[in-house]
């Protein structure tokens, strides 16, 4: 097999590199649905390679490997052994990865739900840890808003319409499925951190001009992004407005400029890797599946 099963594994290095380029400018909606489905694609793909590569150990077990030193057939020779097996041990690793991913955001979501009244469109909990979350619906009930009285008490009642606003962008943009995605991208191929945390940045820019439209003020908009930073820090990352760490004072200096505007070019990079993704994809099962045949 060539070197390109090799590629999907080593070309989420320049989607990480493109996704920070992307994510600085334009609009964050079309920048976190671009870098979601070039991740998706590319996990996909790396994930497609690594189990290609473990199934060449087949040729090693009973009745293949009577073939190897066969005197009558020339077959092609796979990758070696070694390179099979460590792709099956990272193929492995990439599946604890996943599940984990998975079990530790169905578990948050089920706490959250677990609070308050299903049905309510917004659930005040009596907590003194600031927090402001979307809490996404089951196929019963619908999503709410779940504030604490501990971010209430910080912010006055023109802030509190934009954290209302912001997670209610959450809420209606389905953002949680974009985060799941690409979080799960990045637990089968670690190299797509650095998207998952764009798409993550994205979102959360998203709601802000969002709820910045809604107030009609991006000025009370910042105050309101600024204050909960400061209210939470200490507290769990994104516990108020999605807020964690540096990125909050990106989304203040965001929401003082003037609303983005489109800028396509930006995201071309992205969308070229994930139709190189596809391609380099078929080709390597296009040449697996000629190696299958020829032992066969």
């Amino acid at each position: 097999m060539r070197f390109a099963i090799y590629l999907p594994l080593l070309m989420a290095l320049p989607l990480a590199f493109a996704a920070r380029w992307a994510a600085r400018r334009g609009t964050p909606a079309a920048g976190a649905w671009t870098l979601t489905v070039s991740a998706v694609i590319a996990a996909a793909c790396s994930t497609w390679s690594l189990t290609l590569l473990a199934l060449t150990m087949l040729d090693d077990l009973p009745p293949l490997s009577a073939l190897d030193d066969h005197p009558a057939h020339e077959l092609p020779e796979p990758v070696p052994g070694p390179v099979a097996l460590v792709a099956g041990l990272l193929l492995l690793g990439a599946g604890v990865r996943l599940a984990r991913d998975v079990r530790r955001r169905v578990t948050t979501h089920r706490a959250l739900r677990a609070i308050g009244v299903p049905g309510q469109d917004v659930v005040v909990a009596d907590l003194a840890e600031p927090m402001a979350v979307a809490v996404p619906g089951t196929a019963r009930h619908g999503g709410h808003l779940l504030v604490t009285t501990g971010i209430l008490r910080l912010l006055d009642a023109d802030e509190r319409r934009v954290v209302l606003a912001h997670e209610r962008a959450h809420l209606v943009g389905h953002h949680h499925r974009l985060a799941a995605a690409v979080g799960a991208a990045a637990a089968l191929n670690p190299l797509l951190i650095p998207v998952r945390d764009a798409v993550d940045y994205l979102v959360e820019r998203w709601a802000d001009e969002d709820a910045a439209t809604d107030v009609g003020d991006r000025g009370l908009t910042a105050q309101a992004v600024a204050r909960a930073a400061l209210a939470t820090v200490g507290a769990r990352p994104g516990a108020a407005l999605g807020i964690g760490g540096g990125t909050a004072v990106r989304r203040v200096q965001a929401l003082a400029a003037p609303a983005p505007t489109p800028r396509r070019r930006r995201l071309i990079t992205p969308a070229l890797l994930g139709v190189a993704f596809l391609a380099v994809a078929t080709l390597t099962t296009v040449e697996f599946v000629e190696l299958a045949r020829a032992w066969l």
